[in-house]
């Protein structure tokens, strides 16, 4: 019998009888498949698109209109003011008091406009006048932005380029200077008022506006892009704490509870993060400060607005140009033991002057106040702790921790919240030591209750059930415990 090959090779064998053929099995039919389009299509479901979707370009930033000049006007001013630094006499001009040379600059500004045709609208030429005078005796372009008190900071990066913080959001403004020897030249002019300099052998400098507002200037070579100028302004009317009550800052009951505080001679900390209202809650809180008590503040750059009659305001001293003439805060600290202070106030503690801080607090000082970078009463008082080790100070962790709670009675922590709003978050006391760790005591905290339709966060300052803190009988030495005692059960109901 002869069985058939499965290879499918030609047989050479004689033909065998006829027989009917098995069944074969045929190759399955090649069947192409379709072509699946990109999306198909479900009845009843929504259409989808065949092709993809197309990136979304970014939203082009939105700029904040300070002033409407063209660029026909800045070629004009740029050609005005070079003849006039062609024409003056600046040896002169310095002789001369701000207002006199303000009027002698508008006078040869006006016959320069006249000399050259110049065609200009009346308001223009006005506007013109007062930008060339800024340029030569003011802050140049900044003067709008510093005229103007619902600003909080002033951002500079480089010559085209300014950014300002308003109610908490920061905006770009169309604000530009000629060139980045503009800007320089006003960076300068402002580090120079308070005695400081900055160029490129002292690229970095922390100075002050005359009235107050803080300055940091990084230049070239650091800053790559030009000088980086940043300004933080102080409002030209005082904060009161009744205003942080508007603001809804804090509650008219916990206001209450940080005047009775600060009545009381406590030893306050105010922890926060940067812009979350520090130095304007240290300044509210010195209101209470008698009017009698000899208060003396230590600060990097003199920001600090007490009302007081008697204040006596020292400022550290950078090196000179040779290295050396350097005064640290803890030096001032340290000189002002010597100076027979009733409170020390130190604008902001930030190394080895925190255990000369702590002394002071421990030795008579009551009343005393500072102010850190820290995201919570604890980490503040643990960073208290770090900068003490890293000053130096070869002392066991637990000693450095009871020096703390002998010094410090309260710390306030204020933050500012993702709506660009500033809240006290909580005041916090401290309470004593159990082992090794400190207690802390929550007198009042902040509680978020959800957002409203415009995006503002909704809370409230609520108490923590505590009848009688630990600085009652503090209190209670300066006839306010019934002030007290109202104003916490004010905050538990």
């Amino acid at each position: 019998m002869a069985f058939g090959k499965r290879s499918g090779s030609p047989d050479t064998s004689a033909p065998a009888a006829p027989r009917p053929a098995a069944p074969v099995a045929q190759p399955r039919p090649q069947v192409s498949k379709p072509k699946v389009p990109d999306a198909v299509q479900v009845k009843g479901a929504p259409k989808l698109q065949a092709t993809a979707p197309k990136k979304s370009e970014p939203k082009p930033e939105p700029v904040r209109k300070v002033n409407q000049q063209s660029e026909q006007y800045y070629a004009t001013k740029t050609t005005v003011f070079n003849a006039l630094i062609d024409t003056i006499d600046l040896s002169q001009l310095a002789q001369l008091d701000a207002e006199s040379a303000r009027e002698e600059i508008r006078d040869i500004v006006v016959e320069i406009i006249s000399i050259k045709n110049v065609l200009m609208s009346i308001s223009e030429q006005e506007q013109l006048l007062d930008d060339i005078c800024n340029d030569v005796l003011g802050y140049g372009p900044l003067e709008p932005l510093l005229a103007r008190d619902d600003i909080a900071d002033i951002m500079v990066n480089g010559a085209d380029t300014t950014y300002i913080e308003v109610n908490g959001k920061i905006e770009r403004t169309n604000i530009r200077f000629r060139d980045n020897a503009q800007l320089m030249n006003i960076c300068q002019r402002i580090v120079s008022q308070v005695g400081r300099r900055v160029d490129e052998s002292s690229p970095i400098c922390d100075a002050r506006l005359l009235d107050g507002s803080r300055v940091n200037v990084i230049a070239p070579p650091l800053a790559i892009d030009g000088p980086t100028l940043t300004i933080r302004k102080f409002k030209k009317d005082k904060l009161q704490l009744q205003d942080l009550v508007n603001f809804g800052s804090i509650s008219e009951a916990g206001a209450e509870v940080l005047r009775i505080i600060g009545h009381s001679r406590c030893n306050v900390l105010i922890s926060g993060g940067t812009g979350s209202g520090k130095t304007t809650l240290l300044n509210c809180l010195t209101a209470f400060i008698e009017p009698g008590e000899r208060v003396i503040t230590c600060e990097d750059s003199a920001e600090l607005q007490l009302q007081q009659p008697h204040v006596v305001r020292l400022e550290t001293r950078p090196p000179n140009i040779e290295g050396s003439g350097e005064i640290t805060m803890r030096e001032l600290v340290k000189n002002c033991l010597r100076m027979r202070p009733e409170r020390i106030i130190v604008g902001e503690v930030r190394g080895p002057e925190a255990f000369d801080l702590l002394q002071a607090m421990n030795t008579g000082h009551d009343g005393s106040m500072g102010t850190l970078h820290a995201n919570s009463p604890r980490e503040a008082l643990s960073r208290v702790e770090s900068m003490i080790t890293m000053g130096g100070f070869s002392l066991p962790a637990k000693t450095i921790r009871e020096m703390i709670v002998g010094s410090i009675d309260i710390v306030v922590q204020a933050s500012r919240l993702r709506d660009g709003s500033r809240r006290i978050m909580c005041i916090t006391e401290v309470m004593g030591m159990e082992g090794d760790t400190i207690v802390l005591q929550d007198v009042l905290k902040f509680e978020m209750d959800g957002e409203d339709e415009n995006g503002k966060i909704i809370g409230t300052h609520r108490g923590t059930g505590v009848g009688r803190p630990r600085f009652w009988e503090r209190a209670s030495y300066y006839n306010l415990e019934r002030e007290l005692a109202a104003a916490l059960d004010a905050l538990g109901s």
